[in-house]
């Protein structure tokens, strides 16, 4: 019987966030820190299960908020719950308004823009069936150092604003998913994952517009 293929997965050094600065939370300066994230003298593939350990590398998440603007009810974002399947134990169970996942090797030969494009497109057709139209606007990062899971992963946050809500489930372990206000999503923040709430937070401040 073969062996399973080991999973690698895009990584930066730590050393690379910390040159261009570090920040815990929000950030909206795309510009500053992307051409530096995504540097593929800087980048490198790793197999995962030694980046989920590795605190001094960096794992770069696509992470994506679906946003439709209704006529009668505003700007609704879709959210749904990680089932008990999902891949990280650490977020199963918890809410979420973020759509995406690693870069993996198979999605690009060099760790550029290229393999990370490749890569978010991939995670979003695995997990949600969007059949409408949308623009994608990358927005800022998101970086928790509080956190087990945030010490290992970095966030690149992407608005996709979507002509309708169309959007279903790919996936048997993302459930309970649809549009709802941001007022609705913020009542209910505390069973978000830390990462959603702090890109609720960031919508809330009009930091991703």
């Amino acid at each position: 019987m073969s062996p399973i293929p080991q999973e690698d997965v895009l990584v930066v050094p730590r050393h690379v966030l910390e040159q261009v600065g570090v920040f815990q939370g929000f950030c909206g300066d795309v510009e500053k820190y992307l051409p530096f994230l995504l540097d593929p003298n800087e980048t490198l593939w790793m197999p995962r299960e030694q980046a989920e350990e590795d605190t001094t590398f960096k794992q770069l998440i696509p992470y994506c908020l679906l946003a439709w603007l209704s006529p009668d009810s505003g700007s609704q974002y879709f959210s749904y719950t990680r089932g008990g399947g999902q891949g990280e134990a650490r977020l199963r169970s918890k809410r979420s308004v973020g759509i995406g996942g690693h870069i993996a090797s198979t999605d690009g030969q060099h760790g550029d823009n290229a393999s990370y494009e490749a890569g978010m497109l991939r995670e979003l057709n695995e997990e949600v069936e969007i059949n409408t139209n949308f623009t994608s606007r990358c927005v800022g990062l998101i970086n928790d150092d509080a956190t087990p899971v945030g010490s290992v992963h970095l966030g690149i946050v992407h608005v996709l604003e979507l002509e309708s809500p169309d959007v279903i489930s790919r996936e048997t372990d993302l459930i309970e998913c649809g549009f709802e206000s941001l007022g609705k999503l913020l009542a209910e923040r505390e069973n978000f994952e830390t990462w959603s709430q702090i890109a609720l937070d960031a919508v809330q401040a009009g930091s991703l517009e």
